[in-house]
């Protein structure tokens, strides 16, 4: 098993074309990738919820939190997260995704939603969401749209609203 230290930071202007590249090499299409560079010029990004994985040879992944809001109610969409191949599975998503909930919780955010791989995000705490009454637009695999409370309050029920980009 090959462990590395992870460091991870904020996304600076200078890590757009490295960002950019790890959502290529690490997704099927562009379309993640695209998205960030989208998601940059939208209101819904918060410059200090991109964060970067920093590795041996460089950046090795990037994880994002935009604005969204459970019904009325403001929260943070996590995703895409992305790791360069050579790297996944070796703790450098963990990484960026802990850093992410870690600055989301001291800027007294309350509420993260994700669409994502069932059996990966519970271990950061997520639920399903159907559990708060939290849906949708489209329809998804109910176990893999999930919701962490960061401040322990109860989460609200409703439709998830994600940024524009998204096309949700």
């Amino acid at each position: 098993m090959y462990i590395v230290d992870w460091k991870t930071r904020q996304e600076t202007p200078g890590d757009a074309a490295a960002v950019h590249a790890v959502h290529l090499a690490a997704f099927d299409t562009s379309l993640e990738a695209k998205l960030v560079d989208t998601l940059r010029t939208d209101p819904a990004w918060i410059d200090e919820f991109s964060m970067v994985v920093e590795g041996p040879e460089g950046l090795a992944g990037h994880a994002l939190l935009t604005r969204c809001h459970i019904g009325d109610v403001p929260a943070l969409g996590l995703g895409p997260v992305g790791v360069l191949p050579e790297w996944q599975g070796k703790g450098a998503g963990s990484a960026a995704i802990m850093a992410l909930l870690r600055e989301a919780e001291q800027a007294e955010e309350s509420f993260v939603v994700v669409l994502g791989h069932p059996p990966y995000y519970p271990r950061f705490g997520f639920e399903r969401a159907s559990t708060y009454g939290i849906s949708l637009p489209i329809e998804v695999p109910d176990d893999a749209f999930l919701v962490r409370s960061l401040d322990g309050t109860r989460p609200p029920s409703g439709v998830v609203r994600y940024a524009a980009p998204f096309g949700v």
